[in-house]
């Protein structure tokens, strides 16, 4: 039996309308907002400070908002992108039209929303993803627009062997 190997779609694995729920959700903890924040440089108190946050609007420290477009996105690759990415082109329609909190558990989907060859790389298309975050209470925290470059699926002229490693008794 030959071994699966785990990858993303290619180009022509994504049409348009396709939508992906990326399971299991990840539930936000007060470790991965301190860790974020410090490790990007963030000090915003609203996601430090507990007794500053405290006297905000929420009440309370909110996680650092590129930490759950990080995970909204990265949710996505083992479904979507991983190894099947060429290139990500960029972020557009970044919202956080609700807070989310340590404790909450953020579920994931993307949708597609274009699909196209690329005109100069042989291979290659440009696909257009939608992502949207939502808390435990079907609430909407994030969205965001991604443009990837991604590669086609390869033909037989493309494939070339492959060795992976065997087990020995």
């Amino acid at each position: 039996m030959e071994p699966i190997v785990e990858r993303g779609r290619y180009v022509e694995e994504l049409p348009v309308g396709a939508v992906f729920l990326h399971r299991p959700g990840r539930t936000a903890t007060e470790a991965d907002n301190v860790l974020f924040s410090a490790l990007t440089m963030n000090t915003q108190a609203l996601h430090l400070d507990a007794a500053f946050s405290a006297t905000q609007p929420y009440g309370r420290r909110l996680m650092n908002s590129m930490w759950t477009l990080a995970t909204m996105v990265g949710a996505s690759v083992a479904q979507i992108t991983q190894g099947t990415l060429v290139a990500q082109l960029g972020l557009s329609d970044v919202t956080f039209p609700a807070p989310l909190f340590a404790g909450d558990t953020l579920y994931c989907e993307t949708r597609v929303v274009d699909s196209r060859l690329s005109a100069s790389r042989p291979g290659q298309g440009v696909v257009t993803l939608a992502h949207v975050g939502r808390n435990q209470d079907d609430e909407v925290v994030a969205t965001a627009t991604r443009v990837a470059l991604m590669w086609c699926r390869p033909t037989a002229a493309d494939a070339t062997p492959t060795t992976l490693p065997t087990e020995t008794p």
